[in-house]
């Protein structure tokens, strides 16, 4: 199957430059292009893509507020903010908003593609480095004491959380409980099963707001 893809962004030289590397892969097919926020859902409404690449700062409307309008229509696509360092708030709310993965803008055309096709197969990505800039906005806050369904998670799947909201992928979870990756991927399914929550993203926002995991801490 071919992967359509969205690029929304306001530069038109980056939008070219995404085009030409995203349309290297047999597999994929740029579909369509928005300059702007307002563009970005028309398209996306109209050509209904699996993926949308969504820069953060556009004209008209921004990528955060086009995104949660993409998200709240039947069937959305799956989005992929395309962020730098300096709105960190800014991507605390687009990982509220739903959106499936976070590239830096200077990430490699490996990376990218490798992004597109991780959230194309309903899967969530994070960068390690935006994980990071994100457990960083939540330092110094107070934390709410968890909420209820917390408690119906099990010892192991507590711990499986903790280290996904840590920004670690399933093989690195496996390594760190000794255990297979199979069994880790169980572990996933059933917590986000039993929190009501759509992806990885959904669950490391959720471990940070929930209280259940600190900032520097465990």
């Amino acid at each position: 199957m071919t992967i359509s893809v969205v690029i929304a962004d306001d530069q038109r030289m980056l939008r070219a430059g995404l085009r030409m590397v995203i349309e290297t892969e047999p597999d994929m097919n740029v579909v369509g292009e928005a300059s702007d926020g307002v563009e970005a859902v028309a398209v996306a409404r109209r050509l209904r893509p699996d993926v949308v690449l969504m820069d953060i700062a556009m004209p008209r409307q921004d990528g955060l507020s086009a995104t949660r309008a993409l998200l709240a229509t039947p069937h959305p696509p799956r989005v992929i903010v395309l962020t730098t360092f300096d709105t960190d708030e800014n991507l605390f709310r687009a990982l509220q908003a739903g959106a499936s993965g976070f590239l830096l803008k200077v990430s490699s055309p490996e990376h990218l593609i490798t992004a597109i096709r991780v959230v194309a197969g309903g899967e969530a990505l994070l960068d390690p480095a935006v994980t990071t800039r994100v457990i960083s906005a939540f330092a110094g806050r107070p934390g709410p004491e968890p909420p209820p369904e917390v408690g119906e998670l099990t010892p192991r799947e507590l711990d499986v959380l903790r280290l996904m909201a840590r920004g670690m992928s399933n093989s690195e979870i496996a390594a760190a409980l000794t255990v297979g990756e199979a069994t880790v991927k169980t572990h996933v399914a059933r917590v986000l099963m039993k929190l009501g929550l759509r992806d990885r993203v959904q669950a490391v926002v959720y471990a940070y707001e929930s209280g259940l995991v600190r900032a520097g801490g465990g």
